[in-house]
């Protein structure tokens, strides 16, 4: 939730950037059981079907993946209004993210995906091709058109000194795995805490079920490790990308270290199955949750060797013009009959079909 204090109250960037807010919608959890996510989602789409009655868009934009993403387009399905999907396509198998997206894929209209193959995977699931545009990521924009703070600014800003090889740290619940999250983190843990000529910056987990587990474990690392570690529950976007311009690798299994991570040519340590499915570029180490695993795979990310393999890799998710081109399509795509929709059959064998 953008406008939560205990999600680092990211609306605040948005302010920034001048634009004006039309509505705020409370998504706020009160924990983080199963039961109080379904709660917080429908919460939400109440919200958000009061702020589309008041607003009337012609076309609703939702990207991603994440379930508080389904409480605008489940707002919008009885009122007609036709959803434009950012990212649709992709595959994150080891957490329930993988079927929001698809469900999301199918509620909406128009499809801007980063790769060919996502796109392709659209058509499969029968949306028609000409309403799908490959378009690259949105995350590499900023990375491509934006200007980072220095390593001396972002240490003031922060409070982060880079004062010896530095690994960034994302480790969400991967609510599909059967191997628990906390023991996922505890192995982890164990990993870093076998390096300790190395600092950690943790970006606290998102709000999925079981998070709270995995945040108490990070506080407890980080008091018991001041010296040369430190949480934020948010960085902010620009501070975020510049962490990754200055750090030596990235831990954890959030999505970041497989498509914003390459631009910086550092290597990426995948921790379990939370990515499975998704484009693996080759800066990418995928490891088991186990301690051993993991401090072998940051040993070779942070090697010589390695590091000299990513020069000059070219990031698979686009070239950083993703929003040019999204707006250039939205504004010239008619949007008459744009709400109807029919299934594209795609012609195919499936011999293993349950009969």
């Amino acid at each position: 939730d953008p406008t939560s204090e205990a999600q680092g109250m990211t609306v605040s960037e948005t302010e920034a950037d001048g634009l004006d807010i039309a509505a705020r919608i409370d998504l706020a959890q009160v924990g983080d059981h199963p039961v109080q996510v379904a709660d917080a989602i429908a919460r939400g789409v109440s919200g958000f079907a009061e702020a589309i009655d008041r607003l009337r868009p012609d076309l609703i934009v939702i990207f991603g993946d994440r379930f508080e993403t389904l409480c605008p387009a489940l707002a919008a399905l009885p009122a007609g209004i036709p959803l434009a999907h950012i990212a649709g396509g992709q595959l994150s198998e080891g957490t329930m993210d993988d079927a929001i997206r698809h469900a999301l894929s199918k509620m909406s209209h128009l499809h801007f995906t980063s790769t060919e193959v996502y796109g392709n995977r659209l058509v499969q699931l029968g949306e028609a091709p000409a309403r799908v545009y490959v378009v690259g990521s949105l995350g590499l924009d900023e990375i491509v058109a934006g200007t980072r703070p220095d390593r001396r600014t972002f240490e003031k800003e922060t409070g982060i000194p880079l004062d010896r090889p530095s690994l960034l740290v994302t480790f969400h619940p991967a609510t599909l795995d059967p191997m628990p999250a906390d023991r996922q983190m505890a192995e982890l843990l164990a990993a870093l805490a076998a390096r300790p000529d190395l600092r950690v910056v943790f970006t606290m987990p998102n709000a999925d079920p079981g998070n709270r587990a995995l945040r108490r474990q990070i506080e407890t690392f980080v008091a018991d490790n001041a010296a040369r570690t430190s949480a934020h529950e948010s960085l902010g976007r620009r501070l975020y990308l510049a962490a990754l311009s200055l750090v030596d690798g990235v831990v954890g299994n959030s999505s970041s270290g497989l498509i914003e991570a390459p631009s910086f040519q550092i290597g990426t340590v995948n921790i379990g199955s939370r990515q499975q499915g998704r484009i693996r570029p080759e800066s990418v180490v995928d490891c088991p949750p186990e301690r051993g695993a993991i401090g072998r795979a940051v040993e070779r990310i942070l090697s010589n060797e390695f590091r000299r393999s990513l020069e000059g890799l070219v990031n698979p998710f686009g070239d950083g013009r993703a929003a040019e081109r999204i707006l250039r399509i939205l504004r010239q795509h008619p949007l008459d009959g744009l709400a109807v929709k029919r299934f594209h059959d795609v012609a195919f064998d499936a011999p293993g079909l349950a009969r």
